[in-house]
């Protein structure tokens, strides 16, 4: 006999899981700033791993429920869609670790501090505006922390060109430049990233408003 939980939808698994993604994406932003600090610390790379590999497990575990529950509060659609775009922070934030730990020591004096900022305020405010759709979508709430991520994706732009007119002088070693033009790209995504889960929120409240 089909449960009427099983039926009817286990909602708070969702946002549970949800969240606990948000979660692990801001966690992988911290773990890269201690690898940044201690550029040699093998741990903080293990920790950025661990996070990746929690993240990859909490997204099996929505494609897990979503198969298992016949009703959801949320449409399905929408729940994979935040639960792929939350998945990409971690995995990007990884990937700048390995460029930043086979680069054999030529960013040694290179200031990551501005961009490590950034990422860490757009990954509060993702877990923030996550958190507001067990809230039952305050719709006000929703939007002014949609129009922060926008801005600091906005602001990183503006710092991208910057960092690349720097680079364009010539003043630095060529392959030290190259080195961070690679670097710098993969830090936008983590903006696009948090930007697109605030998107992607700002439609579900919408819908359901």
């Amino acid at each position: 006999m089909i449960s009427l939980q099983k039926f009817f939808g286990k909602d708070d698994i969702f946002y549970d899981l949800l969240e606990a993604s948000a979660e692990e994406a801001r966690s992988s932003v911290q773990a890269l700033a201690r690898l940044l600090n201690e550029p040699g610390s093998s741990q903080n790379m293990n920790d950025l791993i661990l996070t990746r590999r929690k993240d990859k497990q909490i997204t099996a575990r929505i494609n897990e429920e979503l198969c298992r529950t016949f009703v959801t509060e949320l449409d399905r659609e929408d729940i994979e869609a935040l639960s792929t775009v939350l998945y990409k922070i971690p995995k990007t934030v990884e990937k700048i670790a390995e460029r930043v730990l086979i680069t054999g020591g030529r960013l040694q004096g290179v200031d990551f501090s501005r961009q490590i900022s950034m990422m860490e305020d757009a990954t509060n405010t993702v877990v923030t505006i996550v958190q507001q759709m067990r809230k039952k979508l305050h719709l006000e709430k929703v939007k002014d922390l949609n129009a922060k991520l926008q801005h600091i994706e906005g602001e990183a732009d503006k710092l991208m060109l910057d960092l690349l007119k720097e680079l364009y002088a010539g003043q630095r070693d060529p392959i030290q430049a190259i080195l961070l033009k690679d670097l710098y790209e993969l830090m936008e995504k983590v903006y696009d990233r948090c930007r697109d889960a605030g998107n992607v929120v700002s439609l579900i409240v919408l819908k359901y408003t």
